[in-house]
């Protein structure tokens, strides 16, 4: 099991008690716990099971304008002492910088929801094994399926964020995840897919059976794929792929980027760089969430943000040191985004593939082709032909490239928002890109 609140709570109290008497103005420190248990499995076969145990820390201390942080994975007492004599040492001979402090007291979270992110449920080794066997026997049984591999892993984690501002939180995460990846072939081609499920909750995960048919269809279909010529065409992207757009998008209007200017989205507050139908959220209070929090990792309450709203960007993502550099309180993102998503669109699924007599189907991308300074985009590609709403083939060996500024001015969106990961968006329709095929 992992530790518990109050063997964090101690750790924690006496850096910040140490820091202070050495000299340190200010400290916070992070005192974590996260246990992770995997099984893997090969063609039906056993291949490797393991279990790690890890417990650290890490410090961070002032001196005014000065800072410096460390870390151990040994929370000795007389390792701990040591650390921190280095990190004031260390501190005292930083450059100042007039933008280093603790979060505002004010913005520090006051009472923390409880979210529903612990699981206490532990699955044996017998059961984790049970599981996969029957996902692999899933995943392998059409004849044009010849490998296999698959995985489980539980984890539990707990810890303690604390800071001489007086304030000590934190709480249990738990995961379950199981994938399945599946290789198949026919006589034209040898093709992969994969799928997996997350969830903080054991009975929320996908079942075996189900997992390992999903990853099968998914590579059997992409068989004896065709090559396509070189044209401008509207592009859908799965689910899968388009939660990477909006991945980007996170990264484009984090006040890291913004701050140092290199962001495509800079001086973009209250203008409109999506279409009025756009709405994107994020959202850190969902239960079970992938991505909930109450509180960022400087301790900073976390609520929702209406990112963008009808096409019009609202906020910037922010922590508290960049946050001055712009002149702007943190919003609870340091770390990033929590539960972040496109609303739904008001068309269907089945109408969105019909919009466009032709199109193509996105289902993979290959490459990370995504610049936030300038906005362009450029990756390798592989999905499927759509003609007439009806998907005709697959193909593959093709490049898709645009700018995201033009993207987002043509981005229509289906209805069928799922909450899977912690980035999460429909199916997504962008007009106009370039392919690049044979």
């Amino acid at each position: 099991m992992v530790k518990e609140q109050d063997f964090l709570e101690k750790k924690a109290s006496y850096c910040l008690d140490l820091a202070k008497k050495l000299g340190a103005t200010d400290a916070s420190v992070v005192v974590n716990n996260s246990i992770s248990e995997t099984v893997n499995f090969r063609n039906k076969k056993l291949d490797e099971s393991n279990r790690s145990d890890d417990l650290g820390i890490d410090i961070t201390t002032y001196i005014g304008k000065k800072k410096s942080s460390i870390s151990s994975s040994n929370l000795l007492k007389d390792n701990i002492n040591i650390l921190i004599e280095k990190c004031i040492e260390t501190t005292k001979n930083t450059p100042e910088d007039e933008f280093n402090s603790l979060p505002d007291k004010d913005l520090l979270v006051k009472n923390v929801k409880d979210l529903n992110l612990y699981d206490d449920t532990h699955l044996n080794n017998e059961s984790k094994i049970e599981y996969l066997k029957t996902l692999e026997t899933s995943a392998s049984d059409d004849k044009k399926i010849i490998n296999t591999e698959s995985s489980f892993t539980e984890g539990k984690s707990n810890f303690i964020l604390a800071n001489t501002n007086g304030f000590c939180e934190g709480y249990k995460t738990s995961s379950f995840t199981a994938s399945s990846v599946a290789v198949a072939k026919d006589e034209k081609s040898m093709e992969r897919d994969y799928e997996y499920t997350r969830k903080c909750h054991l009975k929320d995960i996908k079942n075996a059976d189900e997992l390992g048919k999903l990853a099968s269809e998914q590579t059997i279909r992409k068989l004896s794929p065709k090559k396509i010529g070189s044209e401008k065409i509207p592009i859908i992207f799965d689910k899968r792929i388009a939660k990477g757009i909006l991945s980007t998008f996170a990264g484009a209007i984090s006040s890291s980027a913004i701050s140092r200017g290199t962001s495509f989205l800079k001086d973009k507050i209250n203008q409109k760089i999506f279409t009025d139908s756009i709405n994107i959220t994020d959202k850190p209070d969902i239960l079970k969430g992938l991505g909930s929090r109450t509180f960022d990792s400087e301790g900073v309450m976390t609520n929702t943000l209406k990112l963008v709203d009808q096409g019009i960007l609202k906020h910037y993502l922010i922590d508290t040191y960049n946050g001055k550099k712009l002149n702007l309180k943190s919003n609870g993102r340091c770390g990033g985004s929590t539960n972040l998503y496109f609303e739904n669109g008001k068309i269907g699924y089945k109408d969105l593939l019909s919009l466009n007599s032709k199109c193509l189907y996105i289902t993979e991308t290959i490459g990370h082709g995504s610049n936030i300074v300038t906005g362009d985009y450029s990756v390798g590609a592989t999905g499927f032909l759509v003609e007439n709403g009806e998907f005709k083939y697959p193909i593959n060996e093709i490049t898709i490239a645009g700018n995201f500024k033009d993207m987002f001015q043509n981005l229509n969106l289906a209805n069928d928002l799922e909450f899977e990961y912690s980035i999460n968006s429909p199916t997504m329709l962008i007009e106009g890109m370039v392919v690049a095929g044979k």
